[in-house]
């Protein structure tokens, strides 16, 4: 293993544009009152970008390793991490079975035909859609575990949203890239602020944080299920990554997750959310999505307006992109 990146001998394969850019958001600081930087993680450009092809880089790299030809995965209908897996599965030439449960209460025809469910379809993933319950899942896992064997292929599963720790080495890396830009631009990141869902984005992010020897904390604002939750989620899957890697782990108390910001559930619309999305578009011309971006950055303003942000050094909102969900709201995106 490098010393200098425990990231060198994990299997890994090309398919983000990187680094992603981390760039000042003037007129957003001046809204504000505080100096906000914003890493652009929604330009990792396959699929309309996100977060999550940073973790499909290794985990796609760990099917490829195994000599897998399908690969499996789960979210919810509207899922980003379900689009970007059937782009880079099209990418690799992986035949890509998604498993989409109906885990948001909405039944229009934008949400279920249009933004990411569409782009599965266009990069030709076989699509299973089941309701939220055990039963349901279980009895598609059932079904796409029999298309699988019956051809006598070999398939590579991966959990909701890629967290698991092979995924979540892609945010250690990221980690690593952050720190590295700030060093190049001369900034002292105080704190980084992110949707956090299923914990794989946050474990790795602090830890490649901590790898590099940077000291700004990572703020993950719980969009998924409750803090308290996420924060379980986020910790197993940072001590897994310690152990996978072989390194020194952070402290407990690195691992902060902000509750308050999620409304009446997942995927559902806040006003907290329309207004951040109405204020990064009409300072930065900077679209953010309704299910994570929209509300992390509403807690990112929250904390503003309380005085909570050190005005001394930026802060950093990272974009993990997800942009397609916006059209399959519609018009309940707007204030």
């Amino acid at each position: 293993m490098n010393d200098s990146n425990p990231l060198t001998d994990i299997p890994r394969v090309d398919l983000a544009t990187l680094p992603t850019p981390l760039m000042p958001a003037e007129r957003l600081s001046e809204t504000v009152g505080a100096e906000i930087w914003i890493k652009r993680d929604d330009l990792t450009g396959l699929a309309m970008g996100g977060n999550k092809v940073r973790k499909l880089e290794f985990l796609l790299g760990d099917a490829k390793s195994q000599g897998c030809d399908v690969v499996i995965t789960f979210g919810a209908l509207q899922s980003n991490h379900a689009r970007q897996t059937a782009a880079a599965c099209a990418a690799l030439g992986l035949e890509c079975h998604l498993i989409l449960t109906r885990s948001v209460p909405r039944n229009d025809s934008l949400y279920t035909s249009n933004g990411n469910f569409l782009l599965d379809e266009l990069f030709g993933a076989e699509i299973h859609v089941c309701g939220n319950d055990d039963a349901a899942i279980a009895d598609a896992i059932n079904t796409v575990e029999r298309m699988v064997a019956g051809n006598g292929r070999s398939a590579r599963w991966i959990p909701p949203g890629g967290s698991e720790p092979i995924g979540a080495l892609g945010y250690v890396a990221a980690g690593l890239e952050l720190a590295a830009q700030a060093a190049q631009l001369e900034i002292n990141v105080s704190e980084v602020f992110h949707a956090s869902a299923t914990g794989g984005t946050q474990s790795g992010l602090v830890l490649g944080l901590h790898l590099a020897g940077s000291p700004a904390s990572v703020r993950g604002v719980a969009v998924y299920q409750s803090a308290s939750d996420t924060r379980s989620a986020v910790s197993l899957l940072m001590s897994e990554c310690v152990d996978l890697l072989g390194v020194k782990s952070p402290p407990e108390s690195t691992i902060d997750v902000i509750d308050g910001h999620m409304g009446e559930g997942y995927g559902i619309p806040t006003d907290a959310m329309r207004n951040a999305l109405s204020v990064f578009a009409t300072t930065e011309g900077i679209a953010l999505d309704p299910v994570y971006s929209g509300k992390a950055a509403g807690a990112l303003l929250a904390a503003a307006e309380a005085g909570e942000l050190d005005e001394s050094t930026p802060t950093v909102f990272l974009h993990t992109g997800g942009n397609p969900g916006l059209f399959a709201y519609g018009r309940d995106i707007l204030i």
